[in-house]
């Protein structure tokens, strides 16, 4: 009776180590939706913060607003190197911390300098801990249930960048008082720092194999190529996200109407999070990024082409459904093909990636806009998302067929 009670029992850890929606995965992604949403709650509206109370242009606009995205691109990959180095929980921690309180500073800026300070410097936490907490989801996942999950957890993050905008325009159209958003971007952080304090991680135990340090340690260089195409994605994104709100301001006269066009756009974010992770969960991850990129394309050539309501949502839910395939597909594809203890460095070497087409897409959008027309700036990024569109079609998605057969069978299943 001993022997079968025991056995009973290993049968159910199996069944519990294979369970994908388990307590620490479920903290680890609101925590991570509450660090998305602190950060990007602010974020479309800071252009009319810095025009209304510093009375900024637009390339001045652009260059405060890019400043965080360098400073986490100067970060992201040490943070790679040291969640795959020291111990994950810990790492975690601290970074999320100084996440949190970096929000006090924006509380008390007083002039357009320290604020442009505080913005840059919040980009180091900012990318430490994405870096940190999405690798954490990486270990608290069933290995058999990996794709599947990181796709549920992308879907987090990229909720919570197109709601928290829907927030924050809803907030400011009813109190029009920027220092409540910046309390309660302050709230949501703590809030996010406390459920991740609680998450329960294995202790890894030190690798005896004492590897040299060289590049490869902070960015996949065998991913290079899947790198430059997110770099497009990002530069898209850097503009139609920060840009959007302004833009529906002063051309289409839609103001009450963008907090609905982030709504829609986390709507086709949702449908595709859900939907994909089910029917591509068995199936190639480049088929998935395949179909997210046309979406992109044509939800960014629409917003583009068409001056009017319709298209203006419409593009919304194209973008969402595009972004909600694109992003997680390219995630797994970055994991797969790096080894099991570079984990966080593909984890930053995507977000790295992600940085710098996000600071091009915001600071040259903010020159194009300033100097030229916003027809030119949404032009750009639909421009971006074709050559991004064609260098995956022509190239990229062989590119990682390739590194995966290179990978022998043991190694494909550690990873």
């Amino acid at each position: 009776m001993m022997a079968e009670s025991e056995l009973i029992k290993i049968e159910e850890e199996i069944r519990e180590k294979e369970k994908l929606w388990n307590l620490n995965y479920w903290k680890v992604m609101i925590g991570n939706f509450m660090l998305y949403f602190s950060f990007y709650l602010l974020a479309p509206l800071l252009p009319i913060y810095l025009d209304d109370q510093f009375s900024a242009d637009k390339d001045l606009i652009g260059v405060v607003l890019s400043g965080y995205v360098i400073a986490s691109l100067i970060v992201r990959p040490f943070s790679g190197f040291l969640v795959d180095t020291f111990n994950r929980k810990k790492v975690l921690m601290i970074c999320f911390f100084l996440f949190f309180i970096f929000f006090t500073g924006y509380i008390g800026a007083g002039t357009l300098l320290f604020f442009a300070i505080i913005r840059t410097l919040h980009g180091l936490p900012f990318g430490a801990v994405t870096v940190a907490n999405s690798t954490a989801a990486i270990d608290v996942l069933p290995s058999s249930r990996r794709q599947e999950g990181m796709g549920f957890f992308g879907l987090s993050n990229n909720l919570a960048m197109a709601v928290s905008p829907s927030v924050a325009i809803w907030i400011y159209d009813a109190s029009h008082n920027f220092t409540l958003l910046f309390w309660i971007s302050l709230a949501t952080s703590l809030a996010g720092f406390l459920c991740i304090s609680t998450v329960k991680m294995k202790k890894r135990e030190p690798n005896p194999e004492k590897r040299p340090i060289s590049l490869d340690r902070f960015f996949l260089t065998k991913g290079w190529l899947m790198a430059i195409n997110i770099v497009f994605f990002g530069l898209c994104w850097g503009i139609m996200s920060n840009y959007v709100a302004i833009y529906g301001k002063e051309l289409l006269n839609i103001t009450d109407g963008t907090g609905m066009f982030f709504m829609i756009l986390s709507g086709g974010l949702f449908l595709a999070r859900i939907l994909g992770a089910k029917t591509f969960a068995k199936r190639d991850v480049s088929i998935r990024a395949a179909i997210g990129v046309i979406l992109s394309l044509g939800g960014y050539v629409l917003f583009a082409a068409v001056k009017s309501s319709w298209a203006y949502y419409t593009s919304a839910a194209l973008i969402g459904l595009g972004n909600g395939n694109m992003y997680p597909a390219f995630l797994n594809m970055f994991i797969n093909i790096a080894r099991k203890d570079q984990r966080g460095t593909a984890n930053s070497t995507i977000l790295t990636a992600w940085d710098v087409g996000m600071g091009l897409g915001i600071l040259g959008g903010g020159f194009l806009l300033e100097f030229i027309s916003y027809s030119a700036a949404f032009w750009g990024a639909a421009i971006m998302q074709l050559a991004g569109t064609l260098l995956f079609y022509l190239a990229t998605r062989f590119f990682y067929k390739k590194r995966l057969d290179e990978l022998s069978p043991v190694l494909s299943e550690t990873t």
